[in-house]
């Protein structure tokens, strides 16, 4: 008999092709049948009747931040219950694999990293720990260059030696062995700042060779993102490997508007021989560490000793303001007064309010207001309201543009559910069903359901996953077209969709609007 039925369905299948009345048969963790309105539809332990509603693969999160997730909150409930079903992770650099970048990856999800066991020595070891969390969704790992150096090199600033080079490249070899997607660089970041063009095609090469993908949060978003995209298509020329840019976005008023040429940059990289994609979360403001606002010569730890020297000084905030010799200012066309705190060790004085205001309670410049929130907290992060609407509507309207939520999942009476964060930790795709497809029609509900399974499954080499085909992996989504949308935000972020009904993953129901289900995801290999 057929464990389970989705019956009474306008089926969605994740190809982009239109969608149909019929239902879907799951046998185990793969889809069994996919059945039109008046076949016969085979007996079920399991009959779900959803009467009209949206069926349609679950979705894959091209980019999110819940490596660790798994060790505090298995049950992931805010990427749940937007109806992803897959999450890739391991990105902008950093990665629980190698060990080294685990601590940095507990403290982005507010967990002191002395309170996890972050001990593993392999891949596989990370993997096997994970699996054991019994997660609810899948998760898909990419190796972040950010982590390699950290593992080898720790935090210098200079290019690697050699030897250094050939340990990196064996241990990213090493993931990729494992099943890792590929690599990520943190262009912007901490160590990954460090790196230049002919290390990163060094690094991406290995990845290349065994099928993977490159992704990069790129050197700068704002009026450097051309140089960036560049550097990101190069890198990918030269190491033979697919690019996939994360997040794309026009950051600050020196570059909105200039779509048209964001994309034309892309699509001339395509048509020169390098495959080029990108992930974007559909919102006008980032999220990020407040420390990356600082160039590359200065960093948290480096600070006191700059700020005791007057010249120094002056020098860092010019840099910040209105950056420098290849890097981007976050500041310049955007503003002190658009960019807000969101955590602080110090609480809520300081969060929810622009960098500007708190200056001016202090009396006294926001770049030494940025400087002293950092010495008292490193971990600072912020928000960054700094994009336009028009931008962002017309990167989602792009064919090869994949979604991807930039978050980490997390639930509101959770361990996580104190920490403040954005609202695309509970909204993105639910966002782009509701308003960019329901209500503005920027999108068809087809185009936009491929755009979060298929397009990004098959991306990131997730064989027999993303789509509603016979064999195929028995991941799917039920949602009311009528009612889904997002409600959480930035003021208060920690509120669940409406409209997403059912969930099941690899052919067991996670979560529905009865309540929370099993959790049946797993560490995913690729290919």
């Amino acid at each position: 008999m057929t464990d389970l039925v989705v019956a009474g369905a306008r089926v969605v299948d994740g190809t982009g092709a239109p969608a149909f009345d019929g239902f879907v048969a799951v046998r185990g963790d793969r889809i069994e049948r996919v059945g039109r309105a008046g076949e016969p539809e085979p007996e079920a332990a399991t009959h779900l009747e959803v009467g009209g509603r949206t069926l349609a693969p679950g979705f894959v999160d091209a980019h999110n931040h819940s490596d660790l997730v798994p060790l505090v909150e298995p049950w992931m409930d805010s990427a749940l219950r937007q109806g992803v079903t897959t999450v890739v992770v391991g990105n902008c650099g950093s990665s629980a694999f190698p060990s080294a970048g685990a601590p940095e990856l507990a403290t982005l999800i507010g967990v002191p990293p002395d309170e996890l066991d972050l001990a593993w020595s392999s891949h596989e070891e990370l993997t096997e720990r994970l699996d054991g969390c019994r997660p609810a969704v899948n998760l898909a790992t990419l190796v972040g260059h950010g982590a390699l150096r950290l593992e080898v090199m720790g935090l210098e600033r200079r290019a690697p030696t050699g030897d250094e080079l050939a340990t990196m490249r064996r241990i990213l070899e090493e993931g990729m062995e494992a099943g890792a997607l590929g690599m990520s660089s943190g262009l912007v970041y901490v160590p990954g700042m460090y790196a230049d063009t002919e290390e990163l095609a060094m690094m991406a090469s290995v990845v290349g060779a065994h099928g993977g993908v490159y992704a990069s949060h790129i050197r700068g978003e704002g009026e450097r993102v051309f140089d960036a995209i560049g550097e990101a298509v190069e890198v990918g020329r030269r190491a033979g490997v697919p690019v996939h840019v994360s997040h794309l976005k026009l950051e600050g008023s020196l570059v909105r508007g200039r779509v048209d040429e964001l994309l034309g940059t892309i699509d001339r990289a395509r048509q020169d021989g390098v495959d080029v994609t990108a992930d974007q979360y559909p919102y006008t403001a980032w999220a990020s560490v407040l420390s990356s606002l600082l160039p590359p010569w200065a960093t948290s730890g480096d600070l006191l000793a700059i700020l005791a020297d007057p010249g120094s000084r002056e020098r860092l905030v010019g840099s910040v303001e209105l950056g420098e010799d290849g890097w981007q200012s976050s500041i310049a066309g955007v503003g002190w007064d658009r960019i807000v705190i969101e955590s602080h060790a110090s609480g809520t004085g300081v969060e929810g309010k622009s960098l500007a205001a708190i200056a001016h309670e202090r009396n006294e410049r926001p770049a030494d207001t940025c400087f002293g929130l950092l010495i008292a907290d490193p971990d600072t992060t912020v928000i960054g309201h700094a994009m336009s609407e028009q931008d962002v509507a017309a990167i989602l309207a792009t064919d090869e543009v994949m979604v991807g939520s930039d978050a980490s999942a997390m639930s509101p009476d959770g361990p996580l559910g104190a920490l403040p964060v954005h609202p695309r930790n509970y909204g993105t795709f639910p966002r782009i069903l509701g308003r960019y497809v329901r209500d503005e029609r920027l999108l068809t509900l087809e185009a936009a359901v491929r755009k979060m399974t298929s397009l990004p499954a098959d991306r990131f080499g997730l064989r027999d996953r993303g789509r509603l085909a016979e064999g195929a992996h028995a991941d799917l989504v039920v949602l009311d077209p009528a009612r889904v949308q997002d409600v959480a935000t930035y003021e208060d972020p920690h509120r669940f969709p409406d409209g997403i009904d059912v969930v099941v993953v690899n052919g067991r129901i996670a979560w529905s609007a009865d309540g929370p289900g099993r959790r049946p995801g797993r560490v995913l290999r690729r290919g």
